[in-house]
């Protein structure tokens, strides 16, 4: 079955299984003191500078909570987008485990601006609310759009000036740093941005996601302890590790996300002339939103799964990963426009 439902469907990357089998020989020290660890933290270092600090972890939610968690107290808050996977997909993980408050803030398209963050930024401290102390970014957003780098240089400015510290949360950071043409680094760090949650079971891993900190002042003191408390410590970590090695050679994971965002450009141009469907939203990496009629949905899900969106309109979503095909595409197109002529 092939689906559309979201880059988590794909296989790992052959790269990546390979590395994996090439880890898979002889004994090594767990716990991440091993050599593929090294060497995949010295080439992480390698690309976005030298004082960077990396924690490996099993997944996305996790690394969020960590990366958060260990720079929060129970009466600090994060402000993010009410559309972020932080506050609608993680079962109020973060707030379970460390005790602070997610303020999400209503955005038009998934996209905060200073001026959003403004109401909830207090002169005074109060006793009696919690206080904001970092700001989560979701880069793409969870409606697939991409933040400008002007766009973020003006969000960890004003973070900054406020005393917030700035947390991006990467689960697709190589699909929006692919879009915007720049590096790594310039998306990241370079627009002012404290801590990285790196994504890398939807660029093509079979599991694992890595934690960069910026700043040795903001992990130093807890990151370690609170990876292990929240379970998050791998023993056989040369796994994780050997992986994003695979990702991180030959700039794989920029060639991953180049060619997803393609093919939903490619599904976008198929769709959008298909009479009865509407594209809802600009399509900037790779998720493409549409609304189309409603008879259709159960009928095409049983042949191309995807995800219903917004139960009201109703909007559908659209993923597409490295794994999918100009063919899944087109098939997908075609099934389409015939339920659409059938109706």
């Amino acid at each position: 079955m092939r689906t559309l439902v979201s880059d988590n469907a794909a296989p790992a990357h052959p790269k990546v299984l390979q590395a994996i089998v090439d880890a898979n020989h002889g004994q090594a020290v767990p716990y991440g003191d091993d050599d593929w660890t090294r060497r995949a933290l010295s080439r992480f270092r390698e690309i976005f500078g030298a004082a960077t600090e990396v924690y490996f972890t099993y997944n996305g939610t996790g690394a969020n909570v960590i990366a958060l968690a260990s720079l929060l107290r129970p009466f600090e808050a994060v402000l993010c987008a009410d559309t972020a996977h932080l506050h609608t997909d993680e079962c109020g993980a973060l707030e379970r485990f460390a005790g602070s408050k997610v303020l999400p803030i209503a955005t038009p398209e998934g996209k905060l601006a200073p001026a959003m963050l403004a109401p909830f930024i207090r002169n005074a401290p109060e006793e009696h609310h919690v206080r904001p102390r970092a700001l989560s970014i979701s880069q793409s957003t969870e409606l697939g759009g991409v933040y400008t780098l002007e766009e973020l240089k003006a969000l960890c400015a004003f973070a900054h000036e406020h005393d917030l510290i700035v947390h991006i949360d990467g689960a697709r950071i190589a699909n929006a740093t692919v879009a915007l043409g720049c590096s790594l680094p310039e998306g990241t760090a370079g627009v002012g941005a404290d801590v990285l949650t790196f994504g890398g079971t939807k660029s093509g891993l079979l599991f694992g996601e890595a934690i960069l900190y910026f700043k040795s002042a903001l992990h130093q003191e807890s990151a370690r302890y609170v990876r292990k408390q929240a379970m998050q410590l791998a023993s056989k970590m040369r796994y994780i590790s050997a992986q994003f090695l695979a990702l991180l050679t030959d700039d794989l994971w920029a060639h991953n996300a180049r060619h997803a965002n393609a093919m939903a450009q490619l599904l976008e141009r198929k769709v959008a002339a298909i009479p009865g469907v509407r594209i809802t939203r600009r399509v900037e990496s790779n998720a493409v939103f549409a609304t189309l009629p409603p008879a259709l949905i159960p009928k095409l899900q049983r042949e191309f799964f995807f995800y219903v969106f917004d139960e009201m309109q109703p909007e559908v979503r659209w993923m597409t990963s490295f794994d999918t095909t100009e063919n899944d595409v087109l098939t997908f197109a075609e099934l389409l426009a015939h339920q659409i002529r059938s109706a």
